[in-house]
């Protein structure tokens, strides 16, 4: 088995974006050997998590525009909210991620971070009052009274 050349460990401290390229020729060519694996699976475990979290704001603004169409109706951006949450669905991984009920918790706890923002006086409950299929189909919108 090749050793990695040691400059391309060097040139993923010292320039990013070549070693990038690099790294994505070395696999396109399938000279696997050759491939900083140590760095590109760090990469890769540092996109995922970026991808997680992404994803776990995306429901807390699902959770955030259900939980102020139902608590404040009267508010002039209500329609807003409803667009909000429809557009924040359309991520295919959201489904993924929110079956988990810690992940729906750490979720709701963003959306509380944000909703006590602005309005600092109302209480918010401390547990997720949503379920998944509420997160991924809920409509308050269409059952209005």
């Amino acid at each position: 088995m090749e050793q990695i050349p040691q400059s391309l460990k060097e040139l993923y401290e010292k320039d990013f974006y070549l070693w990038v390229m690099e790294s994505l020729k070395l696999l396109k060519n399938k000279e696997y050997d050759l491939v900083d694996w140590e760095n590109l699976l760090e990469e890769i475990e540092d996109m995922g998590r970026s991808l997680f979290m992404a994803m776990l704001k995306q429901m807390a603004k699902v959770m955030e525009g259900l939980y102020k169409w139902e608590n404040f109706k009267d508010h002039p951006e209500m329609y807003d909210w409803a667009e909000e949450v429809s557009r924040a669905r359309r991520s295919p991984s959201l489904k993924a991620i929110a079956q988990d009920k810690a992940t729906l918790q750490r979720a709701w706890k963003l959306s509380v971070r944000a909703m006590e923002r602005c309005l600092k006086s109302h209480p918010f409950p401390q547990e997720c009052p949503y379920t998944f299929q509420q997160i991924m189909e809920y409509r308050p919108w269409l059952t209005q009274s």
